[in-house]
This record gives C-alpha cells, structure tokens and sequence, in this order.
C-alpha cells in the first residue's frame, strides 16, 4: 500500500509539474488583422498603441507569453506617456479645448488585463492545438495521483478513529521545508491568478471546451479558478471521509460544502451567465461579498430584469434577515462549516494544516481588533459607495468612494483573502482569513456570541488532557482549557466544525443548539461552604 502511495505522489508530481510549466509554451505572435479587430472591440483611438503593438507583435520570430506582455505593458505605457505630455503641454499653453481633446486617447484598464486580452486572441502552439491531451497531462494526473496517494489509507489508518498521527514530527505538516514549498507554490499561483493573469492564459486554453459547454464562452482566469477550486475541494474531500469515517458530523458537512461549492458557487453562476443572466452565487452573503452594492453591480442587477431585482432582495434579505436567524438557531457553523466556499477550502485542503492555528491569548486579542476592523471598514465602504451611488457625488465624509472600493479589493479581497489567506496555510492554519480577516465571520461571531442557542458543551469528569482538541481546533480555541473546567465554550470565532469533538477520545465534548439559558456559564472555583451545591444543580 505504500508503494501505491509513492506511485500516486510521483504522478500527481508530474501532473502539478506540467501544469505549471504549461505557462512557458505557446507562441503569442499577432496578426494585422487581430491588432485592428481588438483596437475596434475596445473602442481605442490611440494610434501609437496600435503602431507599437504592430512593430513589435506583428512578427514571424517566435514570442513568448513573457516577451508579449512586456510589449503590450510597453506599448501602453508609451502611448498613455506621450497623450500625458500633450495633456501638460495644452494645460501650460491654457488651451483647453486641445487639452480636453487628449483625454479620449489615454487607455485605462491594468496592463496585464489587457495583455491577457491581446493574448487570448495570439496564442498558438501545442497546448492550444493539444487541449484534451492537456487536460490529460495537467488535472488528469494531478487527480489520479492524489486518489492513488490518499485511498490506501483506508488500510493503513487501520480501524475508524482518530490516531496520534504523528503530525509534529513531519515536514510537511509542522512548518518544514515541504510545508515551505507549498507556501511559495500557492502564493505564487495567487499573484498570478489575481495581478497576471496573462501569464497563465495557457492554462484558459486547457479548459475553454468545458467553459464554453457550460457557459457560451472561453475560460477566464477566475474559470480556471473556479474549476480548481471544485477538484481540489473534491479530492481533498475523499481524504476527509477516510480521515473522518467514524464521524457522521464530519461526512455530512463535507458533503454540504461539496454541493454548495460545486452547485452554487460554480455551476449555477456559469449556467446562468450562458442565459444572458448576471452570474451570482445564492449563498455569497455580504459582507464577505463585498462587492454586492458596489455601483456597477447594482447597475448591472436594476438593469437585468426580473432576475436582477431578485437577486437584489435576495441578497439584502439573505444579509439582514437569514444570515441572523440562522446563528440563532444553529450558531455560525451553519455558514462558516457547511455552505461557505472560504470554509470548505479550509476544511479540505487545508485540514492537513489545521494544527497550526495560534492558541496563545495575544492571537486572540489581536483576532478580535483586526476581524472587527474589517467588518468596520467594510460597512463604512459601503454607505459610502450607496451615498455616492444615489446622489451622484465622489465622496462622502471626506472617503473618495472609489478610493476605499480599490483599496479595500487589493487589500483584503487579493492580498487578505487570497493570497495570505490561502497561501499560508501550511504555516499558519487553514484559518487565516476566516479567524482575522473575513468580515462576515465577524458578523456571524458577534450573533453567536450574544444571541444564539449553540454552544458547546463539555463533561469535564471525563477529560484526561489529552490535548487533541485545541491540537486540531482550526480557531485557535484552547478547548481543553474549557474541558478541564466543564465550562460550556461560547465564542465567537467558533465555527463549529466539531472537528474537537471528532477527535477527543472520551467523548467529553458535544455541539449543542439548546436554550439560550445557562449557556453561558461560570467558571468560577465553587467550594462547598460559598453556595448550596444542590440548588445550583437543580437551577441548571
């Protein structure tokens, strides 16, 4: 069986390997003609970008994805400069009607989106000409491998049941040089993914048939994205149902995360782009979609009919009303372990790290202060993008409304929530973003914490301190701190995952929805003499 795993690691290797180095083939090379038609498409009227993009794209030498964005970034940046220094030479002679003039010919948009752009159109070469056998080599082998390397442990977990598996004393699961690797290799992939995208363009290539089968159209890079992320969260799953086969909880609330990603996140969002409907995934609640009242999207929904409008009640009831009601009944674990794509990311891939979630009483300060300060700042970016919105004006309070959209999109959605969020996994937890960043989890938290009849509960008699609860709690909860003491755990950062009491021994621990009385309990030392113990039992 391990000879088996050594085989399913080496080809998924060579997989994850191909796909990678699929971004260095191709020859990006362009024609007059798919010069004139992009300059047409996109309503450019600048002729020293199209002459530059000609001069040095429309050529028989062969040209890489790098070598072409270096000249489309050079051509733009060229054009953009000499339409700068007209604009400073009108303004100086106060010719303001030339210096308006030079406005219409500047070209606004990130480099590299363009560049990937002009790319789509170029690109030739074997993994245009070779999709089915690309997709072969790349997700192909990467899955089968992944299965070949995760199945045998059916045999060599032994019977059901967690086991002190020995994770501090490996490389890849206690910060070492693999863990390390994978650190770079994810970070990596993210800058690609969000700042450039033309550099992948290759991998749009290998999944533009399923792309256009499902929506109309080629894969973007947030396609590729979006299909990753359901294989991933579907191979990682099968290591969560052999990891976890004792636990029903734990089947159960993998599957849920599995069909909300796959079916809500994914699908329907792509289905519906291909009806000419604006893609929207039902279970993205705000503030984590932060984006939803953002001027072009509420445009973009007024603007689609019916189903627009819908989406817009939707998706301001899922926020005030449901998203509320839920915690009440069921705590946040509803959301965070059982329908958000962030969780079930984290819960899939990113089990394997979960150990590594700080437990020391300053991470937990430091949690509170940031996750409240994200929620803050993204509340007060949305009443300023709404106020801007309905009266036409730029700021609001002095914040320039597209000033705090930019910088909150780079800030927290890229860097936070993407590119530390999931690329730090294997140093610091699986729950990086949802513990500091994420605003929703915030907002959840605060319910949870005052207003709801989860709580877990524990039978401190049966405790030996055996230490695997806070071990594997992703949010870094001293669990058995509350176990020793038979205290009731509310808190806000908890997600419910039950992971602790999947793992304890004893059975000390059990995830509760029950009235909201005595679920907070004390945890003050109690002596016989201070209070009648018999009516405080009764009492409870």
């Amino acid at each position: 069986m391990k000879l088996i795993k050594y085989i399913g690691l080496a080809i998924f290797l060579l997989g994850l390997a191909l796909f990678s180095g699929s971004i260095f083939l191709g020859n990006f090379n362009m024609t007059d003609t798919q010069v004139d038609d992009y300059i047409s498409e996109q309503g450019i009227k600048s002729d020293i970008f199209t002459k530059e993009l000609k001069k040095t794209l429309v050529t028989e030498e062969q040209v890489n994805i790098f070598e072409f964005s270096s000249a489309v970034r050079k051509a733009l940046e060229t054009s953009n400069n000499y339409y700068d220094k007209q604009i400073a030479k009108y303004n100086a002679e106060k010719n303001w009607t030339k210096k308006g003039e030079q406005y219409q010919y500047k070209i606004h948009g990130k480099p590299h989106t363009i560049s990937y752009n002009l790319a789509k159109k170029a690109g030739s070469g074997f993994v245009k000409e070779n999709i089915a056998l690309m997709w072969w080599l790349t997700f192909g082998l990467g899955i089968i491998g992944a299965l070949l390397y995760i199945l045998p442990n059916i045999l060599l977990l032994g019977p059901p049941g967690i086991k002190n598996n020995g994770i501090y004393h490996k490389s890849a699961t206690n910060r070492g040089w693999i863990a390390w690797l994978v650190l770079v290799y994810l970070v990596v992939f993210y800058l690609l993914l969000y700042f450039m995208p033309d550099y992948v363009v290759n991998w749009t290539y290998i999944l533009d048939p399923i792309s256009n089968a499902l929506n109309g159209g080629d894969a973007s890079q947030w396609f590729v994205y979006g299909f990753l992320y359901c294989v991933i969260m579907v191979v990682m799953a099968v290591r969560m149902y052999i990891k976890y086969r004792h636990n029903k909880y734990q089947i159960m609330r993998t599957t849920s995360v599995l069909f909300f990603q796959i079916v809500f996140a994914f699908l329907i969002p792509e289905i519906m782009a291909s009806l000419n409907m604006p893609g929207y995934d039902f279970k993205s609640a705000f503030p984590l979609d932060y984006d939803f009242f953002f001027e072009w999207n509420i445009k973009n929904l007024t603007e689609s009919g019916a189903i627009g409008l819908f989406i817009l009640v939707w998706g301001t009831i899922l926020t005030i009303i449901i998203v509320p009601l839920m915690v009440y009944f069921f705590g946040k674990r509803w959301y965070c372990s059982w329908v958000c794509g962030c969780g079930g990311l984290a819960e899939t891939l990113g089990d394997p790290y979960r150990q590594h979630s700080d437990k020391r009483l300053k991470a937990w300060k430091l949690e509170r202060w940031i996750v409240h300060s994200v929620l803050l700042i993204s509340i007060v970016m949305t009443i300023v993008t709404l106020y801007c919105y309905f009266t036409g004006a730029k700021s609001f309070i002095g914040i320039n409304s597209q000033w705090i959209k930019d910088s909150y999109s780079f800030l927290i959605g890229a860097w936070f929530a993407g590119v530390i969020g999931t690329g730090f996994y294997p140093i610091f937890g699986n729950r990086v973003w949802c513990r500091f960043g994420c605003p929703l989890a915030a907002y959840l938290g605060l319910v949870q914490r005052f207003k709801s009849r989860f709580r877990i509960t524990t039978n401190g008699g049966q405790c030996i301190s055996c230490g695997n609860c806070s071990t594997y709690c992703e949010m870094g909860i001293d669990v058995r701190a509350y176990a020793q003491k038979g205290e009731n755990i509310v808190r806000s950062s908890c997600v419910g995952c039950g992971v602790c009491s999947a793992v304890c021994p004893r059975g000390v621990l059990k995830l509760e929805n029950d009235s909201t009385k005595g679920r907070i309990n004390p945890n003050d030392i109690l002596l016989g003499n201070d209070v009648n113990l018999m009516d405080l039992v009764n009492q409870k």
